[in-house]
């Protein structure tokens, strides 16, 4: 699977120039839980890749994935943790038991995990959490050793896969194979590409502290950390090398 994650990563790479800060976080024994925002359905998959040249990493993912059988397959391949999709009006009053417990045992195996506390895309050029709980209770019961990375992520709203153009999510295969498209279209390797930044930030002190207040400050930090150079403008790059 380690060879399938290498050629992703350079396939994704055909778009997207992805600049890294503060990979030095991603050093040490302790088990890591990584709590990025969600720009856009590609986000993970770039996030992914990235952070496995590193590290390895259990992504949480909604089950509705798990029900396509490629992908079912890839998952299962990344340990992928499955739990149930609220927004797509799953009956699993238990979601957040699952999940806590999931991504808590996890973490006392020293696996790491990546997890996005707001559930889904942003409506907006900015993250909002609302009054999602899934970090929260993790992060309250989290194991004393864990360090817990705040991820912030750039250069994707406006994207293809964003809600930026229509208000709602993109269909996955539909954005995925106009991708593929426009990478034939443009002979593979003259691909316009999108500059996407994800920084890294250890912030275990702060938000071990804020999930103490409870929900509502702990989102508040987060949001405040996602948001912290403001709302992002919608961001269009060319789908052609040939068109300026």
């Amino acid at each position: 699977m380690r060879i399938v994650i290498i050629i992703y990563r350079i396939l994704l790479g055909l778009r997207y120039k992805v600049k890294l800060i503060g990979i030095e976080v991603l050093n040490g024994p302790n088990p890591k839980l990584f709590l990025p925002n969600h720009q856009a359905t590609v986000d993970p998959q770039i996030l992914f890749c990235n952070i496995s040249k590193y590290t390895s990493v259990m992504p949480v993912v909604t089950e509705t994935y798990f029900k396509i059988p490629l992908l079912k397959y890839v998952l299962n391949g990344i340990k992928a943790v499955p739990v149930s999709d609220l927004t797509a009006g799953s009956r699993d009053v238990d979601v957040l038991k699952k999940i806590q417990n999931n991504v808590v045992e996890a973490l006392k195996n020293n696996k790491n995990v990546l997890l996005y506390p707001s559930g889904q895309t942003a409506e907006q050029g900015f993250e909002r959490i609302k009054n999602k709980k899934s970090a929260w209770v993790v992060v309250s019961d989290i194991p004393e050793n864990t360090d817990i990375i705040g991820v912030r992520i750039s250069g994707l709203w406006g994207s293809n896969w964003s809600k930026a153009k229509t208000g709602k999510s993109p269909s996955f295969f539909k954005a995925y194979f106009k991708g593929i498209l426009i990478v034939i279209a443009n002979l593979i390797f003259l691909v316009p590409k999108r500059i996407v930044k994800i920084e890294f930030v250890n912030i275990t002190k702060e938000a071990k502290e804020k999930s103490k207040h409870g929900k509502i400050e702990f989102n508040n930090s987060l949001e405040e950390f996602y948001n912290k150079n403001g709302e992002e403008k919608n961001n269009n790059v060319k789908y052609f090398w040939f068109i300026t």
